[in-house]
């Protein structure tokens, strides 16, 4: 990771509210001839100050059977990054950037049983598409769930190491940074406006 003290989100909240918004996560493992990874929709919950990221994913993939056999996992949560131009610097003699936002999580994986593969299922449909609509988890037969649960197994991730990288220009003098903003918003690029509205709350 690359790690600067500057780029360093230390309101630990603030961290956990990013991955709540970016929920959609990488979830990396060691296989038997590469890394494995697959993106899940993640369910963050705190119980007792300890932060558990629970999904559900197919069983008898190669990432299934990789954490299986080795249950330390790497979780990525990755938010808006967008282009810096150097000549944005108020000393444009230097290499131009990146700004972005990304947590890494370090912990170990467990399986769910039946019954919390149901839950987690459950708590990913409730907080997507709702409990009042017709697609709606507890609106579904109960024989599709009943096939769908045999072929999926829920999973819960106690994070035990919480890095990040908050990259803002933050190392930049004020004149600078007002500026990057200025030019980030007149690109209309999403991801660019996301990054110059964080850059703004910083100042």
């Amino acid at each position: 990771m690359y790690k600067f003290s500057y780029y360093t989100e230390q309101d630990k909240e603030k961290v956990i509210d990013f991955i709540r918004e970016n929920a959609f996560a990488l979830i990396t493992g060691t296989g038997e001839d590469y890394p494995v990874a697959t993106q899940i929709p993640l369910t963050i919950k705190i119980k007792e100050d300890k932060i558990l990221l629970e999904g559900h994913l197919m069983k008898k993939t190669d990432h299934h059977l990789a954490f299986e056999k080795n249950n330390k996992v790497l979780v990525l949560f990755t938010g808006p990054h967008c282009f810096v131009d150097a000549n944005w610097y108020t000393d444009p003699h230097m290499g131009s950037t990146w700004n972005y936002m990304t947590v890494h999580a370090k912990g170990k994986i467990t399986f769910m049983d039946e019954e919390g593969t149901r839950n987690a299922v459950k708590a990913v449909s409730d907080k997507y598409a709702g409990t009042t609509s017709e697609s709606a988890f507890d609106n579904l037969p109960k024989e599709y769930i009943d096939h769908m649960v045999k072929a999926i197994v829920g999973f819960s991730i106690e994070i035990e190491e919480l890095d990040n990288v908050f990259k803002l220009s933050q190392n930049r003098d004020e004149a600078s940074q007002r500026n990057i903003i200025e030019e980030l918003r007149k690109t209309g690029d999403a991801n660019a406006v996301a990054i110059a509205l964080e850059m703004e709350k910083r100042l």
